[in-house]
């Protein structure tokens, strides 16, 4: 069984590119990592890594070696867990990282359910639009909308977020509504990240360009920009809902809705993710399944 010492620690390594990053999603110091690595290396008398300054690489025979340990260290690793999870509570820390509205009003009560659950476990709930660096910041997972730029990260989509439409009544009444998407041209429109619009209707799709005064990323700036008359706003359906229940704003080319993007939950390494961060995922996605915006 000594054979196998070593072998979680080079997958980790070659998924990670780098002992430090492997030593942060083992939980141990990067000279232990090192110092498994060379063992391993010493008994099969190969080098599987290629170590400069900069970078670590795989060596032709630690990609082979690579391809054929992996799957074991998951099938290990998943063993480990399924035992965990009926004999122990949940324990340690949580991380995640968030921003929008539905995160703090839709995600945030989820995983304080999940915290209700397992009384031994913490949530650290980081609100913010920033890309997030998993290893440095230590973060299990991040709760994204939108088109997805970092193909390096798993994803997991939570729910599809149809889009509204929606202006102020007086807006509307100094400069009228409009009624179809190409109006939108000779009107004022608040940006969030995008300042091209995509509507739909049954014979096509409508990609508008749009411009105005007002442009943020946080969701609650729009809304009030909206509400004070500087434009029309377009986005999910759940950021207007009190606005709209109190009347301050008002739908606009509702015909033309689009249905919307997703909203994901996103990770760095499904392998090396904790028990804790798994299951919170499972139940993000349960709660989510059947939800409607």
């Amino acid at each position: 069984m000594d054979s196998f010492e070593g072998v979680v620690e080079f997958v980790a390594v070659a998924e990670s590119q780098g002992f430090s990053a492997a030593a942060k999603q083992l939980n141990c110091s990067t000279s232990h990592v090192s110092r498994q690595v060379s063992r391993l290396e010493a008994r099969l008398g190969s080098a599987l890594l290629a170590r400069t300054t900069r970078m670590v690489s795989l060596t032709q025979a630690g990609q082979a070696y690579y391809l054929q340990c992996k799957d074991l260290v998951t099938g290990l690793q998943q063993a480990n867990e399924q035992l965990s999870s009926q004999q122990y509570q949940l324990n340690g820390t949580l991380r995640v990282s968030a921003a929008g509205t539905f995160a703090e009003e839709c995600v945030a009560p989820a995983l304080m359910d999940f915290a209700a659950e397992h009384p031994n476990l913490q949530i650290n709930m980081d609100f913010n639009s920033r890309k997030t660096n998993f290893v440095e910041d230590g973060v299990d997972f991040a709760i994204r909308y939108g088109k997805l730029s970092d193909s390096g990260l798993v994803a997991r989509k939570l729910l599809d977020r149809p889009m509204m439409a929606v202006a102020s009544p007086d807006y509307l009444h100094q400069h009228g509504t409009p009624k179809h998407p190409t109006q939108l041209r000779n009107h004022s429109c608040i940006i969030t990240n995008n300042d091209h619009w995509l509507f739909e209707d049954a014979e096509a799709t409508h990609n508008i360009k749009v411009n105005g005064q007002w442009q943020s990323n946080n969701a609650h700036s729009v809304i009030t920009a909206c509400e004070r008359g500087l434009g029309i706003a377009y986005m999910p359906k759940l950021n207007f809902a009190s606005a709209i229940k109190q009347g301050s704003l008002m739908p606009v080319l509702e015909p033309y809705w689009s249905k919307g993007s997703s909203s994901w939950i996103v990770y760095q390494n499904r392998r090396f993710l904790p028990l804790r961060a798994r299951m919170a995922i499972d139940h993000l996605v349960a709660h989510f399944s059947d939800w409607q915006e």
